[in-house]
């Protein structure tokens, strides 16, 4: 059969032409791969992404983990360093904290770098540009389909959420899979009625066991009890250990556990430490079910809700810390904290007690207006005569930061100062940025604050590391970029990938594009819980009808 022949049309028009082949060679290729490694170490991440989109071969040079770890710690690690007291020697060179493999200074993210641990330097890298740039995923777990019977509490631990309601009981979440992993009820008491036992506060600690990590869950209820339970990740079910009896009657705000101890805090301000007896696995790998034992109990007369527990054990005594609303007479509210130095025994060694109030007298005319620039992160001192503090709505202490959040847009930092000779709480920093009430806050170790409205639909992340005395915090302050704002839609798709973004018109690293719609006001709701750890912010939204559901704002 002769072959058809091509139309005259398609040929004038020239869409049958051939590509034309360049002669010229491709000399980037034919550099060895450690010419090609050394060149990209000095490539932007934007541009590293780029290349990883033109052969095979670039691909896997430029997803060298070496590359992406020397630009996580030159952006991320390297400028932390260089502003601790200590970290760097004032006499050693400009130039003594850069990279290197085996020399670098990776503080408290020493974990990373751990022998034996292989780190994804790339996923590590856009997981912190992620939460720079306050770019994420965000989904909803439904917590129940009937109606709950507020409160609901949430606690958080790294891709695990545990939950407390008293119908439903306890119950744990895997965020990753967006399942419910375990449930159990709370063990009756013949001494109380089912009406009377309604949790009040949560806490979760996690400790290691042959190989797999277990969860301690402690559950403030009601009428005065607590009980102890023990979820394990690898069984993915609840233990119940014990119930420890009631001695007043009161309600139980507030509680923290350690591996070895236990604090709770009273509605009519009782504060009791509790030592866990054989808190070691058994033999058949289970931890023991012997009861807690009361070593102290302090009362107060003057603490005032919102209220933050804090347990720091050490090799010769424990540090329990308790941060409380205080009253005062001119400048509206403030905080108080109070410090207790325990020996392993119970005996209290040392009580101490500090509070942010300003020494001496103050004038009873102050200007009372907020500061007229409206642009976010804003900060003020209590030194230049700021209006006064509305109650806080939340309290939250990670030594040595104390987080205030208040209904009136604003929060307030406190700088805790602890020594062996005394303890000291600063003056507060007025943190400004939200539209309106904030009803949530939670402050993590290094200094990085997560905060939420009373509607839920605004949320800030905070990098206060250091607190507000740094130059170039005050220099973020003014500029508005101590905090960055998260709000995306309710089905954003997901974050850009490197790789993914890179042929496009948009920088592989630049933050997802949310689109903003005018929402109706939401009703108020009756909690507002907030956490976060390396990975994700979890918000409990609670509204009204007694519906509640997790919020999950994922940033890898």
């Amino acid at each position: 059969m002769a072959k058809r022949g091509r139309d005259e049309d398609c040929l004038e028009a020239g869409s049958c032409a051939k590509r034309p082949r360049y002669d010229e060679p491709d000399r980037l290729s034919r550099l060895s791969s450690e010419l090609l490694l050394r060149i990209f170490s000095h490539l932007p991440p934007a541009t590293l992404a780029r290349c990883q989109r033109t052969s095979r071969r670039l691909r896997c040079i430029a997803s060298d983990s070496q590359i992406w770890k020397s630009l996580y710690y030159e952006r991320f690690v390297r400028p932390r360093a260089s502003k601790l007291p200590g970290v760097r020697d004032p006499d050693a060179p400009h130039d003594s904290l850069i990279f290197s493999s085996r020399l670098s200074k990776w503080l408290d993210e020493e974990c990373l770098v751990a022998r034996g641990r292989k780190t994804n330097w790339k996923r590590q890298y856009k997981l912190r540009h992620n939460w720079s740039r306050g770019s994420c995923d965000i989904s909803e777990i439904d917590m129940a389909e009937k109606t709950l019977i507020p409160p609901l509490l949430v606690q958080l631990y790294e891709g695990v959420v545990v939950s407390a309601e008293s119908t439903l009981g306890l119950r744990a979440w895997s965020i990753r899979d967006r399942k419910l992993q375990a449930t159990a009820e709370f063990h009756p008491d013949p001494t109380s009625s089912s009406a009377e036992r309604v949790p009040q506060s949560l806490a979760i600690n996690a400790c290691q066991s042959e190989g797999k990590t277990i969860l301690d869950v402690v559950v403030g209820l009601s009428d005065g009890t607590f009980g102890i339970y023990i979820l394990d990740e690898g069984l993915s079910r609840f233990s119940h250990c014990y119930n420890y009896p009631s001695t007043t009657k009161s309600p139980i705000t507030a509680i923290t556990i350690s591996d070895a101890y236990i604090v709770t805090l009273t509605e009519l301000g009782l504060l009791s430490l509790y030592q866990r007896e054989g808190t070691g696995p058994s033999a058949e790998g289970q931890r023991s079910t012997s009861p807690p034992r009361l070593l102290s109990s302090l009362r107060s007369h003057t603490t005032w809700p919102p209220s933050s527990l804090s347990l720091r054990p050490r090799s010769q005594e424990v540090v329990v810390s308790i941060a409380y609303a205080l009253p005062t007479h001119l400048s509206g509210w403030s905080v108080g904290l109070q410090e207790l130095h325990l020996s392993h025994d119970g005996e209290i060694r040392e009580s101490r007690l500090a509070s942010a109030l300003d020494h001496g007298f103050k004038p009873l005319s102050s200007p009372l207006s907020p500061p007229e620039s409206a642009s976010p992160s804003l900060l003020t001192t209590q030194s230049e005569d700021p209006p006064p503090l509305s109650k806080p709505t939340s309290l939250s202490y990670n030594h040595p930061y104390l987080l205030a959040s208040h209904p009136d847009n604003t929060l307030t930092l406190y700088m805790v100062h602890s020594t062996a000779a005394e303890l000291s709480v600063s003056a507060g920093n007025r943190l400004w940025g939200h539209t309106s009430a904030v009803s949530g806050a939670y402050v993590g170790s290094r200094g990085r604050a997560v905060s939420v409205s009373s509607r839920g639909d605004e949320l800030r992340i905070w990098e206060l590391e250091g607190g507000m005395r740094a130059a170039e915090a005050r220099r973020k302050a003014a500029g508005g970029d101590l905090s960055v704002q998260v709000r995306p839609e309710q089905k954003p798709g997901h974050c850009p990938d490197p790789d993914e973004t890179a042929n496009s018109g948009i920088s592989a690293l630049e933050p997802a594009s949310w689109t903003l719609r005018a929402r109706t006001p939401e009703p108020a709701p009756s909690s507002r819980w907030i956490g976060f750890d390396d990975e994700r912010v979890v918000l409990l939204r609670q509204q009204g009808l007694g519906r509640g559901a997790l919020v999950i704002y994922d940033f890898t």
